[in-house]
């Protein structure tokens, strides 16, 4: 249970002690950024909260490795991620699971001669980056989160209200279930659709992709040979993502962004069907597509909060943004988000600031705005110049391409800020 409300200063003047169950931060949301975010929060003189709609049990990982057995929702890990899970104690855990490092990987325009390769070892790197399915990620952060003394787990309740208490300088928030919680700063986890942006009213800047994400984990005839594949279709992106195999045999997670109109039929069709389907997508890079497991799509939405922050709040992850899938950099994204955040958190605990004060804050958004929108803004560039059917626009793209291939320092520094290192 949490200790009784400490009352931190701001400009001097003391925040009374509140009724109630009191914490120094709430975050709602216990997906893999409110789960990290809570994690790094742990351990430095704070009493957090972490609330979550859904039972907060790290979910079963099966041990058998066939077609069936895989999370089909994947993240791209890139190395500063998975540094800053191994810093939260998360990565032993994964890595003693399952993941697939990924060494090398191609990119390639369907309409033409356009292809272009990166490799790990232009960069003096092990790995570009690790594939990773999203449940083994939120299990081992959950686990952390159980050892954690100064974690408070409301779990399987969901936020009824929360509003801000203007005298005290604290945001009320009421659960589902009755559970009335204060804090000196609501983060708000809970996803794209994130009831916390609703409630405060958070404006933002949101279109339809007009596409819909196929996702899918497929058993193929060939190694992939720890490399990621896409390949760019007039329809959308597609992507083969490497993922761990066993007995001689070989398996990718695919994200297939397709337009709505062309998705319906796809996923009506049988799982032969499909697979050669896919296969012909794909141009059957990794020669057959032998089996896949149950396909799921979900529509693509650019979303991006006008402002991360509010007194007292902040938006991460994909309740501040979303990204087209692309690239695989929303997780990254998130997590950044959350490694800014907790650092600004802790700096103003050391200064003995309230989490929630209007510096903090402002700082946290001013170091993640601008390179989310960077990213945003070329992921949404990429999307629609391979879109584009125009036969000027085709030749100067598959060139363009090409010709980075050939351009080894900006190769290497496209290289390395997806990595996310400098």
């Amino acid at each position: 249970m949490p200790r009784d409300w400490r009352p931190w200063t701001i400009a001097g003047e003391r925040i009374p002690v509140a009724d109630g169950q009191a914490f120094d931060v709430v975050i709602v949301g216990a997906g893999i950024a409110g789960s990290a975010l809570a994690v790094a929060l742990a351990g430095h003189d704070l009493t957090v909260a972490l609330v979550e709609a859904q039972p907060l049990v790290p979910p079963s990982l099966p041990a058998a490795v066939d077609v069936g057995s895989f999370d089909p929702r994947v993240s791209a890990l890139t190395p500063r991620s998975r540094q800053l899970l191994q810093e939260l104690g998360a990565w032993e855990a994964i890595a003693a699971y399952r993941q697939c490092p990924y060494t090398h990987m191609t990119v390639w325009d369907a309409d033409g001669t356009g292809c272009i390769e990166f490799d790990c070892a232009e960069v003096g790197a092990p790995a570009l980056g690790h594939i990773v399915e999203n449940r083994a990620i939120v299990s081992a952060l959950l686990q952390s989160v159980e050892r954690a003394a100064d974690i408070t787990a409301f779990g399987g309740v969901g936020l009824q209200d929360c509003r801000r208490d203007q005298s005290a300088q604290l945001m009320q928030l009421q659960l589902a279930d009755g559970t009335a919680l204060r804090a000196g700063l609501l983060v708000a986890a809970d996803g794209a659709l994130s009831r916390v942006r609703e409630m405060l009213a958070f404006r933002t800047r949101e279109w339809d992709y007009g596409h819909r994400a196929i996702v899918t984990t497929v058993q193929v005839e060939r190694s992939h040979g720890g490399t990621a594949r896409q390949r760019f279709l007039p329809s959308g992106p597609l992507a083969f993502l490497p993922l761990p195999g066993a007995a001689g045999a070989h398996y990718c997670s695919i994200v297939w962004s397709i337009r709505d109109e062309l998705v319906d039929d796809l996923l009506a069709l049988d799982e032969r069907a499909f697979c050669v389907a896919l296969g012909d997508a794909f141009e059957n890079r990794l020669g057959e597509v032998q089996a896949c497991a149950p396909r799921y799509a979900f529509p693509l939405r650019q979303r991006h909060a006008v402002d991360y922050i509010q007194p007292g709040v902040a938006l991460v992850a994909d309740a501040a943004h979303t990204i087209h899938p692309l690239a695989g950099q929303g997780i990254n994204l998130g997590l950044q988000d959350v490694a800014v955040l907790a650092e600004e958190v802790l700096a103003g605990r050391a200064r003995g600031s309230n989490p929630g004060q209007a510096e903090i804050l402002r700082r946290y958004q001013r170091r993640r705005k601008g390179d989310n929108l960077v990213m945003m803004a070329a992921m949404d560039g990429f999307k629609r110049l391979f879109e584009q059917q125009a036969l000027p626009v085709r030749w100067l793209r598959n060139a363009g391409m090409r010709g980075v291939g050939r351009l080894k320092p900006l190769k290497q520094q496209l290289i390395r800020h997806a990595m996310g290192v400098q």
